[in-house]
């Protein structure tokens, strides 16, 4: 009795994800002090940061790991109402920094030297090749059904 009680169980709960939902989220570097401090993981870089996030996990379409000049770094492809922001907001806020958050924790940090212009973020995180792997397949599928989400309720 007591084992069908059991098999049954797994039935109203929800099926296991195979990925880890990652939150990511860009702030803008705050000049005046007011907004939070944060901190990088590896090179313990300080930043003070706004308290709103400019681009969300609900702006990204897709991840990937991007090999540049300067080695491997991640590379993020927004919307098209998101590229628009994002050109907005790099067009006059140049000079200062971007700061990514994963799940609200700083990760990585990307200086504004020019508009972005086609909605293709890259930014290096402080973390290892096989971490940045695996952050890529966990922002691809979070992006994914968040975009799914979306598609559902319009």
């Amino acid at each position: 009795m007591a084992l069908t009680a059991l098999s049954f169980s797994g039935c109203q709960s929800k099926a296991p994800t195979d990925f880890s939902p990652t939150h990511a989220r860009l702030f803008l570097e705050s000049t005046d002090g007011r907004g939070p401090t944060k901190t990088l993981p590896k090179s313990g870089v300080l930043i003070s940061i706004g308290t709103k996030a400019m681009i969300t996990e609900v702006d990204i379409v897709n991840a990937e790991v991007a090999q540049v000049d300067l080695g491997r770094c991640l590379m993020l492809q927004l919307t098209p109402a998101a590229t628009r922001d994002l050109y907005r907001l790099t067009g006059s806020n140049q000079g200062k920094r971007l700061v990514l958050t994963l799940n609200d924790v700083p990760v990585g940090a990307r200086k504004i030297d020019a508009p972005f212009t086609d909605g293709t973020l890259f930014i290096f995180v402080e973390m290892t090749d096989v971490q940045l792997e695996s952050l890529v397949r966990d922002l691809k599928r979070t992006s994914f059904e968040i975009q799914k989400e979306i598609q559902r309720k319009s």
